[in-house]
């Protein structure tokens, strides 16, 4: 069992419409837009990060929004919820507050007695809320919401699967256990992680496989501290028998990618060198930023991406 991995790093999903993305995540979420850049592979698309104050492992959405991409279809294969922490008692602040801002898909629920609040992101993307009053994270507290109301982080997240038992024993490679299990949802927890550090496993066996397009979950990425982690976790991964890829340098984090028996994109990605490699922790998010490889293009790029507010 592997000990390197403490807990998510990201997750980052399809988007229709950058300004539309942006307005949701910074004023109705709250979040912190991070980082501000491209799709490494479609430079004429936006890559938006968002999270806390410096886009800590295990706060971080971000979208690659694709103007004419189609609606993705939800099923198995795919990471069904993306679940954030919030404070103790804050779930009647947070449901006001969608409904007041038009935020579809609300309802209250309860899982494995935790309090949660469903709501849907612009593109019908699965989102909650759960309370947890353990979580000691620090919030971004520049964003809108009170401190005391505000996100904290990832609590976790949910996979969709035909079959959960591969993807289950996967993860309890890589560090995690299995500690409950209600229903056709299994739980599984990292001990030690940071704070997001819980990854639900929903069975569906006569569901249809999700398509990939606007509202879906491209990969979920697991964060390891750094580089030398990461290719012990390569190798022990290629060892049992899942194909790698090679170490990829995405500016503000090292990341590889494989395929898991559910059909999920994962990723595990270095906390290093972090966003504020190439902008201070002030003004994170402000400015475009390029790879190199993009830096030609900025003149043709600043005219043809949408503007964002913030």
């Amino acid at each position: 069992m592997l000990d390197q991995i403490k807990g998510l790093h990201h997750v980052t999903s399809m988007a229709r419409d950058a300004r539309q993305n942006n307005d949701f995540f910074t004023r109705k979420l709250g979040q912190r837009r991070v980082k501000k850049t491209v799709n490494f592979d479609a430079p004429d698309v936006y890559h938006l990060y968002y999270g806390d104050e410096a886009g800590t492992a295990g706060s971080v959405m971000t979208y690659f929004p694709f103007p004419d991409i189609g609606k993705g279809r939800h099923g198995v294969g795919e990471v069904g919820t993306t679940v954030y922490s919030v404070p103790e008692g804050t779930l009647a602040y947070w449901e006001k507050r969608f409904a007041d801002e038009g935020v579809t898909g609300l309802s209250r629920e309860e899982t494995f007695g935790e309090k949660r609040l469903a709501f849907a992101g612009p593109d019908g993307d699965g989102f909650a809320l759960v309370e947890d009053k353990a979580d000691s994270r620090v919030p971004w507290a520049k964003g809108g919401v009170p401190p005391d109301e505000a996100i904290r982080g990832f609590h976790s997240v949910s996979l969709r699967l035909k079959d959960g038992g591969a993807t289950a024993e996967l993860l309890k490679f890589m560090g995690y256990e299995e500690i409950e299990k209600s229903g056709n949802v299994r739980r599984l927890a990292m001990k030690n992680g940071n704070g997001a550090d819980v990854v639900d496993i929903e069975s569906l066996p006569a569901a249809a496989f999700a398509d990939l397009g606007a509202g879906s979950v491209h990969h979920v990425a697991f964060a390891v501290e750094n580089r030398a982690k990461q290719l012990e976790v390569r190798k022990a991964l290629m060892d049992t028998g899942y194909g790698v890829t090679p170490v990829i340098d995405r500016d503000y984090f090292w990341a590889i990618y494989f395929r898991t028996p559910g059909g999920v994109l994962f990723e595990v990605a270095t906390n290093e060198p972090g966003f504020d490699r190439d902008e201070d922790t002030a003004h994170l998010g402000e400015a475009l930023k390029l790879p190199t490889q993009h830096q030609h293009l900025r003149p043709y790029l600043e005219q043809h991406l949408q503007k964002l507010e913030g």
